[in-house]
């Protein structure tokens, strides 16, 4: 088992205490029918904050993931797209100037 199995198995381990340890509190505090609802909540809850934090670990912004489905699908982030006929900068379907369908990013 090399370092990186360990420290899965250890994390995985981990989440799962924290989420039997809250499960089991809540269960005796709260009685049987609203207790099974808040566990469920706090399951869901849990494991939102659980992605987030492995996600900035890897480095991935949910944020910026989101923005990628702009209004415009044939502009994505800062790419700048010109035409091949004169060279015009748009963001048209086809050129303004020429009315050519033929773009290349730049």
């Amino acid at each position: 088992m090399n370092a990186s199995d360990k420290q899965f198995l250890s994390d995985s381990l981990k989440w799962m205490c924290v989420y039997v340890g809250i499960s089991l509190t809540i269960s005796f505090l709260v009685p049987f029918p609203a207790s099974l609802v808040i566990i469920i909540i706090t399951v869901i809850a849990l494991s939102f904050i659980r992605r987030k934090l492995i996600m900035k670990k890897i480095g991935i912004n949910m944020k910026g993931m989101s923005n990628t489905t702009s209004s415009r699908p044939y502009e994505y982030g800062h790419v700048k797209y010109f035409c091949m006929s004169c060279g015009h900068q748009h963001k048209e379907i086809a050129c303004p100037k020429c009315s050519s369908k033929m773009k290349r990013i730049g």
